[in-house]
């Protein structure tokens, strides 16, 4: 088409200069005319003249300029015309390339269309195939084994799903609760910084001058065995140079024997009823001590009401230690966690955050690890006139009751941030190569599991699986399972992440 009408244009501007030239010729013959006629006169000028009774004037000069006007502007019409019907036959041909370029992408989709339409029906071809050959197989099953196909068929689709689906509600639950969680967490844990200190049961006593330690035994040993019933803890003479040990569980009694031992050491006069005052005065020292302790701690929080009869049991916890924590600077932690959390959250935080600075006032009470230190330290609470929530708080916070309100949830969470970031705790090296050691045999005890890995300090563990064995689906399912069963065996602070790595690699050697 397009061909054509560029031809078609091509003969109408040949037209065009044939007229032009046709035109221009014509009116070089109208302007040659008069001055042939003025040498016919020249010619005639030997003759003599006659009389003409039609003499000729200026009237054929004029007649011949008209009819070249008239001549010249029917071409410019005519030009005018070709001008326009040249425009429109350009936009008739650009509507052309519009529309062909419409056609092409029409042809495009159907072809697109085509492409789907044969990949959808070579699957149904395929699916057509395995279902006749499911038929032929089941056709030669018995009853009991074309049921059992079946549920087996049934029961590893719904794992499948389940499993799926177990993903979704988990990644969805981890975008909304990252989103609120990481913001909480963060805002409380930036303004948190606590002093720390390595648990220990023995404290040591400089001395001046190994002489003391003669003094220190007394005559057959009578001023150490003296000290030892008035204080309660074991004094420990042996031959490390200018220094003696004082051995006990209870961190109180063996503050007050060790500022006891130093006023002694300090006079240089020991003998039993010097160390009977010595021992009184460090008792005062030490209760004004938790005192203070007490009190700066509560202003520190912003609490009211809190009866003084707490405050002893307080104050003492400055010298307990819990995994190298000291339990003190603990219970103010997770009150500041806690009152953070409760804004964030909408809750009232003077509740939260006294429910939380109590938690572990138990630990006052239970020195020896004998007994609950939250069901003591319920009782305690309880006996002081502390609220029900407040109480169940405190005992609950090692799920030993169940929690029933804001506060101990609340309480909880504080507990284990506290617990659980960097630096804040210890454990033995006996505890530890435990923990991580059962880790790994849980993981390995499942089917499917090749290997498995404590790392980052018993932060995560990692499985791998045999690919032939443990699908994706599986693998899922394996992680979940392996996260329940060190949640109910263990115990550990903060998180431990469960990785289980499915990878299948195929070799080959080119020769």
């Amino acid at each position: 088409m397009g061909t054509f009408w560029l031809l078609l244009f091509g003969v109408l501007i040949v037209l065009l200069v044939v007229i032009v030239a046709m035109g221009v010729v014509a009116i070089r013959r109208l302007r040659r005319g008069p001055l042939e006629d003025n040498g016919h006169s020249g010619s005639s000028l030997s003759e003599p003249p006659r009389d003409d009774p039609h003499p000729q004037g200026p009237e054929p000069s004029s007649a011949a300029e008209e009819k070249q006007s008239q001549m010249l502007a029917a071409l410019e019409q005519r030009s005018g015309v070709l001008h326009e019907r040249s425009l429109a036959l350009d936009e008739r041909e650009t509507r052309l390339e519009l529309e062909r370029g419409r056609l092409r992408k029409l042809s495009d989709e159907l072809e697109s269309r085509s492409e789907r339409l044969q990949a959808r029906s070579d699957a149904v071809e395929d699916a057509r195939t395995a279902a006749e050959e499911d038929l032929s197989r089941v056709a030669a099953m018995s009853e009991e084994q074309a049921r059992q196909e079946l549920l087996d068929r049934v029961e590893r689709s719904s794992r499948r799903l389940s499993a799926a689906r177990a993903r979704e509600i988990e990644n969805a639950a981890k975008r909304d609760a990252d989103r609120v969680a990481r913001g909480i967490v963060l805002s409380t844990i930036q303004r948190i910084a606590t002093d720390q200190t390595a648990e220990a049961v023995v404290s040591t006593v400089d001395l001046p001058s190994d002489e003391m330690k003669g003094r220190v035994i007394g005559r057959e040993g009578r001023n150490i065995r003296s000290f030892e019933q008035v204080t309660g803890v074991d004094v420990l003479v042996d031959d490390t140079p200018g220094s003696i040990l004082l051995s006990s569980f209870d961190p109180v009694r063996r503050e007050i024997a060790r500022l006891a031992m130093q006023e002694l050491v300090g006079d240089g006069r020991i003998h039993p009823a010097r160390i009977e005052q010595a021992y009184s005065r460090a008792v005062d020292k030490v209760h004004d001590k938790c005192q203070e302790a007490a009190q700066s701690a509560i202003m520190e929080l912003g609490l009211v009401g809190i009866n003084p009869g707490l405050y002893q049991y307080i104050g003492a916890l400055q010298y307990r230690t819990s995994y190298g924590q000291v339990v003190l600077e603990h219970l103010k932690e997770c009150g500041r966690i806690a009152g953070a959390i409760a804004s964030e959250i909408g809750l009232p935080p003077d509740s939260c955050k006294r429910a939380a600075f109590l938690h572990d006032i138990g630990k006052a009470v239970i020195t020896q690890g004998d007994g609950s230190h939250a069901a003591e330290g319920a009782e305690l609470a309880r006996r002081f006139g502390e609220s029900d929530a407040v109480v169940n708080a405190i005992a609950s916070h090692h799920d030993e009751v169940p929690a029933d309100s804001a506060e101990a949830v609340i309480t909880q969470v504080a507990d284990a941030i506290s617990a659980s970031r960097p630096g804040a705790r210890r454990e033995s090296m006996e505890a530890y190569v435990h923990r991580l050691t059962r880790l790994e045999q849980i993981a390995t005890a499942h089917e499917g599991v090749d290997k498995a890995f404590a790392m980052q300090a018993g932060r995560e563990v990692r499985v791998m699986v045999l690919p032939d064995v443990v699908d994706d689906a599986g693998s899922e399912r394996l992680a979940h399972e392996i996260a329940h069963e060190v949640e109910s065996e263990l115990s550990y602070p903060g998180n431990i992440r469960i990785t289980v790595v499915r990878e299948s690699v195929a070799t080959q050697l080119a020769h």
